[in-house]
């Protein structure tokens, strides 16, 4: 597998030899000194040349950089909108396992969208046409402090959601469930833990995409925790998990509160939560909800 300065070298000699190629600068991962290094890292690289066409119609140049196992055209998907007169992209797996993802863009959209992520480091400007940038920080993915208007919307989308995983449950539909735990409960779990971890570190470090970086915040007891909140194709072991969830979301919705003096609906915790537990028990055969003795109560 090439290393670090062997794929550095190869990136800048391909630039340096061709005159089209105006520019190199590298995004992502590589420029934080925050992100753990490994033998994963893509490398992010942008080629600012003075016309995109050539380099897109010519198939055959990013042979240039390495035996490609597999790759990916992101542009060329009709699903996502594109600008291929002034960006252009291929994402590449090389068979040494190195991945590089490589765009090429036009002069006038680099200077226009350098600034765009500040985990940015220029690598060659050949003619110094690019604009002074400040050095890399991933200061613009750091855990940002909630409004409490934020904060209350948080905690009533976790709640109300998770009536839906309630219903989902007795129904045994796991996909259903699976679904809206992941991509509508969980995430309103992990945007609340993510604030805390931030209250906790004065809103100064980022806990990572798809917080893949809470682990190293969070106390040791909270992350295991959190990771009890996943479950497989059992409603049993769903049941568990969601109800785990739920202890969880309300402690940490507590702390958040107290610390950054917001308001915290805990009745509505206690309902939603008392909700889940109740239909955990309905019978399979129930007519309704709740009886109606109870329901005029």
């Amino acid at each position: 597998m090439r290393n670090e300065t062997e794929m550095y070298q190869l990136i800048l000699d391909l630039a340096k030899a061709d005159p089209g190629i105006l520019a190199v600068y590298l995004n992502g991962s590589r420029t934080n000194s925050n992100a753990p290094k490994d033998i994963f890292q893509d490398y992010d690289v942008v080629y600012v040349v003075r016309e995109t066409k050539r380099y897109i119609e010519d198939k055959a140049w990013i042979q240039n950089f390495g035996t490609i196992l597999y790759m990916q055209y992101p542009d060329e998907n009709s699903d996502y909108p594109s600008d291929k007169e002034n960006c252009y992209g291929w994402l590449m797996q090389f068979a040494d396992g190195n991945r590089l993802d490589l765009h090429v863009e036009t002069l006038s959209y680099a200077r226009a969208h350098i600034g765009d992520d500040r985990l940015c480091k220029i690598l060659l400007d050949k003619e110094q046409l690019l604009p002074a940038i400040e050095p890399a920080t991933d200061a613009d993915y750091h855990v940002k402090k909630p409004t409490e208007e934020q904060f209350l919307a948080c905690a009533n989308e976790f709640w109300w959601c998770s009536n839906n995983l309630a219903k989902g449950l007795w129904r045994e539909e796991i996909l259903y469930v699976q679904d809206m735990a992941n991509f509508i409960v969980r995430k309103e779990l992990e945007r609340m833990l993510s604030w805390k971890v931030g209250m906790e570190h004065d809103f100064a470090v980022s806990v990572g995409k798809s917080a893949k970086y809470i682990g190293r915040w969070l106390q040791k007891e909270v992350y295991r925790q959190y990771l009890d909140t996943f479950f497989g194709s059992s409603c049993e072991d769903a049941w568990r998990a969601v109800l785990v969830m739920c202890d969880l979301f309300a402690q940490t919705a507590v702390a958040v509160a107290q610390a950054l003096g917001y308001r915290y609906d805990t009745k509505e915790g206690e309902a939603a939560r008392g909700f889940l537990e109740h239909v955990r028990t309905l019978p399979k055969d129930a007519e309704e909800v709740y009886p109606s003795c109870m329901a005029e109560r």
